[in-house]
């Protein structure tokens, strides 16, 4: 990031690169140690956390190649992620882990909006390129397309603006229905987010009466009062009680 800036670079170029090469040569030898102690390192290569060590090295390297390639380099601040691992961290660890399952199950749900929000700004930037034509800066569909995204988004850069009356008036329509395409989204991760903070347990099949979408903290079945079967060991935070108390919702003892 400093290297960007002209007047650093300028100044302190060299110590700068010095740096660069030194993380990367540490990053490299840690890259290289994981993979020779990990159990699988074919696994640990292509998960999460491997790919972003991986791509935390390339760049550097790319430079030899590919000048200003080390400035892809800025990937390194996703193993910034690495401290909740380090510090132990694990509310934060829970808290995305259902962030991640609500963005998983509503999915679907976005894939199709926006391949609507899509088809509209298509369908929009055609009509504007019908409409106003070159003369108002509309010189092709794709432009009329542009258009529709930044009117539709609420951003409104106002490099191009519909002249005629016609035109004002399907960009009034489009603006509009701009505070409905933020909307929808939030809302559906917004549910998502409250199904998957309703726990762990919200899933669990009555065995019973074969029912699911059970309250997270939930031992019975709520349509027909059976005893739902356990997934997890009970935990004083689904117990009810209060933290430290030591004394799960039976009565017992915890360990």
């Amino acid at each position: 990031m400093l290297e960007s800036v002209a007047g650093i670079r300028a100044e302190h170029g060299a110590l700068l690169r010095s740096a660069e090469w030194a993380f990367t040569a540490a990053f490299t030898v840690e890259y290289g140690v994981r993979l020779w102690c990990v159990a699988s390192p074919r696994r640990y290569a292509m998960s999460f956390f491997g790919v972003v060590d991986l791509l935390a090295v390339l760049p550097t390297y790319l430079s030899l190649l590919v000048p200003g390639g080390q400035v892809l380099a800025v990937v390194r601040i996703l193993r910034v992620l690495r401290v909740f691992r380090i510090l132990k961290l694990v509310q934060y660890v829970g808290e995305a882990r259902v962030l991640g399952r609500a963005l998983r199950a509503s999915r679907y749900k976005i894939t199709v909006f926006v391949f609507t929000v899509l088809a509209v700004v298509v369908i929009v930037g055609a009509l504007m390129y019908l409409i106003e034509g070159p003369a108002a800066g509309f010189t092709s569909i794709p432009v009329g397309v542009y258009w529709g995204v930044v009117t539709l988004t609420t951003v409104g850069f106002g490099d191009i603006t519909p002249q005629t009356p016609a035109g004002q008036a399907l960009a009034t329509m489009v603006m509009i229905l701009g505070y409905g395409v933020i909307a929808v989204p939030t809302g559906i991760v917004t549910v998502e987010l409250a199904n998957a903070g309703a726990g762990a347990r919200s899933s669990v099949r009555c065995t019973e009466c074969s029912r699911d979408g059970h309250d997270g903290d939930a031992r019975h079945c709520k349509w027909c009062g059976a005893t739902l079967p356990e997934t997890e060991p009970p935990s004083p935070w689904r117990a009810g009680k209060g933290v430290g108390s030591g004394v799960s919702g039976d009565g017992r003892e915890d360990t």
